[in-house]
């Protein structure tokens, strides 16, 4: 029986020694990956789910009594139920990692991440060594050269823009104007008037394309603070 083989009925300690080591080293890439980043699950975490979904699997393998049953008969035994209560598990876990702050969502990856280094335990701690392997390579080359690009695509981003002015040097549709061919998309408008103060308010909610991560004020933004009669101009996305 060699290392890469798929999972013996008896697996030797040769043999789970193999999957223990592969298992370790693909939670710790991934893990120095996500840490040198600065991200929530970093070198312990992903090593220690990696490690938890592949003790699981050999646990099962080991539990795979083959005295007088046949193979076929396997399935009765019901022992996957312990592989799937872990990914279940890792579903509780990775949606604990999602953040939302307004309008951004944080920690997608990071679930994913985990959900990943989960399956690859499981494959390692099963005996699929090369299905393993050829998953972490995989999923090493989208963390991180699909990342350079990911960097340089343009996304929509949703943004709320609120100007406050008085007088006439500024009007509604000059200022939607404005935004549009600034290339922002008008949504919802929310408009004050104080009449006795000559005063106008008004909240839009526009769509832009911009890098991921660019939540920078735009140029036409820093522009109509510096117009005349404008009182307040404030950007949030």
């Amino acid at each position: 029986m060699t290392a890469m083989d798929a999972m013996p009925l008896v697996p030797e300690w040769s043999d789970i020694a193999w999957r223990i080591g592969l298992t370790f080293l693909a939670g710790a890439l991934f893990g120095l990956d996500r840490g040198v980043h600065g991200h929530v699950a970093g070198l312990r975490t992903t090593i220690l789910v990696a490690l938890a979904a592949a003790l699981a699997m050999i646990q099962v393998n080991l539990l795979l009594a083959t005295a007088g049953k046949d193979p076929s008969s396997f399935v009765t035994l019901d022992l996957m139920r312990l592989p799937l209560g872990i990914l279940s598990g890792m579903g509780f876990i990775g949606g604990g990692a999602i953040l939302r702050r307004d309008n951004i969502v944080l920690g997608v990856t990071t679930a994913a991440t985990l959900w990943f280094v989960t399956v690859l335990g499981l494959c390692f701690g099963g005996g699929q060594l090369g299905l393993g392997l050829w998953g972490l390579g995989l999923g090493l080359i989208v963390l991180r050269l699909f990342k350079l690009f990911e960097h340089r695509l343009v996304q929509e981003q949703l943004g709320e823009l609120t100007v406050v002015w008085r007088g006439p040097s500024l009007s509604l549709e000059e200022l939607q104007s404005g935004l549009r061919k600034a290339g922002m998309h008008v949504g919802k408008m929310r408009s004050v008037d104080d009449v006795e103060a000559g005063e106008r308010s008004v909240t839009f909610e526009v769509t832009r394309h911009a890098p991921p991560g660019d939540h920078a004020m735009p140029p036409l933004v820093a522009d109509l603070a510096r117009q005349e009669g404008v009182l307040k101009v404030e950007w949030r996305s």
